[in-house]
This record gives C-alpha cells, sequence and structure tokens, in this order.
C-alpha cells in the first residue's frame, strides 16, 4: 500500500469514529417534570489528505522514493431544532429564527381546537 493510502485509511477511520448517528439525533434528556428533549443538530465536515514524492539524494537499495504527506479536517456542530415531548404532546422547536410557517404550523393544534369548539357550542344553540 502506498503511503498517501495509509495517510487517507487513517484519515477516514477517524472521522468515522466522530461521526455517528448519535452526533446529528443527540442523546435524549430527561428533566425533572418528565420533559423528554432530543436535540437535533446539522453536522458539516470536511478533510484534505496530501502528499507527495521526492528524489532520492542518495543511492540507497530502497526501491521507495522519500515521500512527505499530512491531512486535517474540520468540523462544525450546529443545533437547528429540540423535539421536545411533554405528556402526550410532541412538537419540534426549531433554533433558528421562526418563520410565519413555523408559527402556523405551532399554532394549528389550539386553532383546529377553537373551531371544533366554536362549531360544538353552535349545535347546542341550535338543536335540530
Amino acid at each position: 500500500m502506498h503511503p498517501i493510502e495509509n495517510i487517507l485509511q487513517t484519515t477516514m477511520s477517524e472521522l468515522r469514529h466522530m461521526i455517528d448517528v448519535n452526533t446529528i439525533v443527540g442523546e435524549a434528556i430527561l428533566t425533572p417534570s418528565g420533559t423528554t428533549i432530543i436535540p437535533i443538530s446539522k453536522v458539516s465536515f470536511g478533510f484534505v489528505s496530501g502528499g507527495g514524492e521526492f528524489e532520492k539524494k542518495n543511492n540507497t537499495s530502497e526501491n521507495a522514493l522519500p515521500m512527505a504527506g499530512g491531512s486535517a479536517s474540520g468540523i462544525t456542530i450546529n443545533p437547528v431544532a429540540f423535539l421536545v415531548s411533554e405528556k402526550s404532546n410532541l412538537r419540534l422547536m426549531c433554533a433558528n429564527s421562526r418563520t410565519t410557517v413555523d408559527k402556523l404550523i405551532d399554532m394549528a393544534p389550539q386553532l383546529l381546537s377553537e373551531i371544533r369548539n366554536f362549531f360544538e357550542k353552535d349545535d347546542e344553540t341550535f338543536p335540530e
């Protein structure tokens, strides 16, 4: 195996150890009140590896040329949301700024409940 292949293989192996499903969907946190919070993150990573061979300066019996190489990697983990479970209520809380659509989705269950109550009240007011 060429030395640069060893560098690449080692880099990829270490990245596999760092990134797994628990990095994206975090470990559940149970609060004293019984609420369960699960963090969800965006994970970005990159790596670069390189190397080169140089001419021999002295005559040696080895066939391999002198080699220099290296690798570097970087990782960014940003929380994007939290899955919150309270009793029978499950909701997704976005960590980023809230949009109008996010607010409407959060309000939908309450709005539907109000509409249902309105129509149930109408049925009682006007019996058939």
